[in-house]
């Protein structure tokens, strides 16, 4: 079939993201090498994958292969597969535009992340092919796709003026990636660089990668640059540090090392063989929901598929590695794995494995951990709400900020209990926004006051997880800004009791005019032995909504239903007690009346939330600090 060539611009997004790789994000040039070889592997492992349900497409029976070709004095290189191919719509969506969702938000965090950052998030966006463009002034895809019927495809670009999609004369299924190499990188196709390249950052690549120079063609016999042995499969003691590093670069498309490698076999009823990495940063799009995660799968070595979530919850989406097993059947599909016994052992195996990695890490360096907490404890907490059997290892993992702990210090819950004094019978807590606002939230006061730590919830997660918290050593979690806390020995609770009693009878036509006036807000006012420096607070019931989450439904759309809570006064503070003197001269006073609600507003604004007419609460408080 006759296809005509057509001139396609670049969308604006890949022309941008073109620029930034040629210019801003490689430091090494050298590294195009690695991604179009990692991209001629991937292509044979889908033809693989495809073929075990569609054999038209390995109807040919592929000694499946990779071959380099260099030319010095044409200046050209040209990297081959026989693997997937592609169609000229599979042309032009996967090298002319980027179909992944998050494109824009990708690129602005490019360009704010800066340099060492840059080159892993390329990678993990599956562009690594544009890294041909840094070294050649011209790219060639010639491509046919395997299976009955298809049409070789030519693409063709500079990299600057778009690109272009015709017929190609190519005869066999695979792809074919043709480089111009520009002079000043010709040293980039000598033949002991080419082997070198291969060696240092291809050689577990599975696939047999051959090379031929200066007009040779590519002898199928030959010794290929690659070893090719599976490092899952060889012992873990002959492996370098070095080669875990490599495979983990080709694997994630990170260009910095993992923070940890877990390399073990399984043996006994349930046979496999596993290689994990936890990453030391977190991708950019890990928390987007539409974003694959899962670990590759093997059967006997032979590749089945990438992202297979079945291995893995989603709350460990973060791990990358691989997994083969020999107990499962080679024309395993994913509709199988859904429901499958040893799939459902496996994964308990890997879950309880990556725990204990977890936990060793804490033990062994908590620095290290609280960094890699910092990057993923937001998942990590999404475990506690979803993996209850997992439940009192993930709250071991969990790290917290704490009203003791420095600005971006956190602490373990046994960190907490450990320092809780003999008194103390619960865990304290406050839900809030912002760290910010926990430690001027007026409800901490009386604790910092006795030395008691409080722990601060400020992720969005953490509310929740509060339910699945439960308990942790004996101690239920308590929140400070919920319910009545009476603290210190009992011979101070009847002192304070006793001198609440006497404030009370004081300040009590104070506060019930104070109550006439937000009986639609609040459903008590009372005198408070929680506060020592602010004027007011609010409590809430126990049982009750606290004012983050409210916020956060309110902010997804949602109706909240109006709850009242108890505005606590302080009968020490100054306002309160100048009020009380002007009570009685000036309680007719509109104005009076005004400043009596700014205890309402000022207690709405220390949490954290808005006054209810930020306006009127602004003329409020002028008027107040002009007297």
């Amino acid at each position: 079939m006759n296809m005509k060539t057509k001139k396609y611009a670049f969308k604006a997004e890949v022309s941008e993201m073109l620029d930034l790789v040629v210019h801003s994000l490689y430091s090494k040039k050298e590294i195009f090498l690695r991604e179009l070889i990692s991209n001629a592997s991937d292509a044979i492992e889908r033809a693989q994958y495809l073929g075990l349900t569609d054999k038209t497409i390995i109807a040919d029976s592929p000694a499946w292969e990779i071959n380099i070709v260099a030319d010095k004095a044409s200046r050209k290189l040209q990297i081959s597969d026989n693997g997937i191919g592609m169609t000229a719509e599979e042309a032009e969506s996967n090298l002319g535009m980027i179909a992944r969702s998050g494109t824009q938000a990708f690129l602005d965090s490019l360009k704010s992340g800066g340099g060492t950052s840059a080159p892993d998030m390329i990678g993990q966006f599956g562009v690594g092919f544009y890294a041909a463009f840094m070294v050649a002034s011209t790219v060639t895809v010639d491509t046919l796709r395997r299976g009955a019927d298809q049409t070789a495809v030519r693409w063709q670009s500079d990299g600057k003026d778009g690109y272009t999609i015709g017929a190609s004369d190519r005869a066999t299924p695979g792809t074919t990636i043709t480089l111009d190499i520009m002079p000043e990188h010709e040293h980039l196709i000598e033949e002991w660089q080419i082997k070198s390249l291969v060696k240092r950052y291809s050689d577990f690549i599975a696939y047999p990668i051959r090379l031929a120079v200066d007009g040779k063609e590519i002898d199928p016999d030959s010794e290929p640059l690659n070893t090719m042995r599976a490092l899952w499969r060889r012992d873990k003691s002959g492996i370098k540090p070095e080669e875990y590093a490599e495979f983990y670069k080709h694997l994630t498309h990170d260009f910095s090392d993992p923070l940890r490698t877990i390399h073990y076999a399984a043996e006994g009823q349930l046979e496999f063989r596993a290689l994990l990495f936890l990453p030391q940063k977190p991708t950019f799009d890990l928390f987007m929901p539409d974003r694959k995660h899962g670990l590759q799968l093997y059967v006997r070595n032979v590749f089945i598929g990438s992202d297979f979530e079945e291995l893995l919850p989603p709350y460990l989406r973060f791990v990358k590695g691989v997994v083969d097993s020999s107990d499962l059947p080679l024309n395993v599909s994913r509709e199988m794995l859904q429901d499958d016994v040893i799939i459902s052992k496996i994964r308990k195996n890997l879950v309880g494995r990556i725990l204990s990695e977890l936990e060793a890490l804490k033990r062994d360096d908590l620095k290290a951990y609280t960094d890699f907490f910092r990057g993923f404890g937001r998942v990590l907490k999404e475990g506690l709400h979803f993996d209850y059997e997992n439940g009192d290892k993930l709250k071991e993992l969990m790290l917290f900020a704490s009203d003791r702990t420095a600005d971006d210090g956190l602490i373990s819950l046994r960190q907490y209990r450990n320092a809780m004094p003999s008194t103390q019978q619960e865990i304290y807590y406050l839900k809030a926004e912002t760290l910010a606002n926990a430690r001027g939230n007026p409800h901490v006061e009386a604790f910092r006051k006795r030395e008691l730590d409080v722990l601060f919830f400020v992720d969005p997660i953490d509310e929740w997880i509060i339910d699945a918290l439960g308990e942790y050593d004996g101690c239920k979690f308590r929140a400070i800004d919920q319910g009545e806390i009476e603290l210190g020995t009992e011979e101070e609770k009847s002192q304070a009791k006793e001198k609440l009693k006497d404030d009370e009878q004081q300040f009590r036509p104070l506060l019930d005019f104070i109550h006439a006036r937000l009986t639609d807000d609040i459903k008590e006012v009372r005198l408070s032995n929680r506060l020592t420096d602010s004027a007011s607070c609010l409590v809430a019931d126990e049982a009750a909504m606290n004012p983050s989450m409210r916020r956060m439904m309110q902010a997804m759309g949602q109706e909240v239903p109006k709850t009242r809570r108890v505005l606590e006064l302080n009968p020490s503070h100054p306002l309160l007690k100048r009020l009380l003197e002007r009570f009685e001269t000036e309680r007719d006073s509109e104005e009076f009346a005004k400043q009596a609600e700014l205890l309402y507003d000022l207690a709405l604004v220390a949490e954290g939330s808005q006054p209810r007419d930020p306006h009127a609460f602004t003329l409020t408080l002028a008027s107040r600090l002009a007297e």
